[in-house]
């Protein structure tokens, strides 16, 4: 086949050693490219932004070191992270890999019953 179609893309008088069909590998090779690795990295990096610029207190997290905590304080360039009941760290925003649903604190519940069970009473 390429015998045949290379001298319809090739015009008389046309500089020898030129090969269109060159240009239309090049073509597909950026073009791959740009579908398999260029696109998939940007929409990754745009997602991981977002996330990051949405964090707020209280959301569950993990950091890329693998520690898992809920965050404690949200500030411009860094975040401070409840690990244990006496532990905080400070973290880059950078630093964190990914957010989870947050989840009520362990004092919320306990008022939480304390307050039903004081209106059951009252009733």
């Amino acid at each position: 086949m390429y015998t045949f179609v290379l001298p319809l893309l090739q015009a008389e008088g046309s500089v020898p050693g030129f090969d269109p069909t060159m240009l239309l590998m090049i073509g597909a090779f950026i073009a791959i490219f740009y579908f398999l690795l260029i696109r998939p990295q940007s929409k990754k990096r745009k997602e991981t932004e977002k996330m990051l610029s949405a964090l707020k207190k209280g959301d569950r997290i993990v950091t890329i070191g693998g520690i898992y905590g809920t965050i404690h304080n949200v500030r411009d360039t860094t975040v401070i992270v409840k690990v244990d009941d006496s532990t905080k760290l400070e973290f880059l925003r950078s630093a964190i890999s990914t957010v989870t649903v947050a989840a009520p604190d362990k004092e919320d519940k306990t008022e939480e019953k304390n307050e039903t069970e004081e209106s059951k009473n009252e009733e």
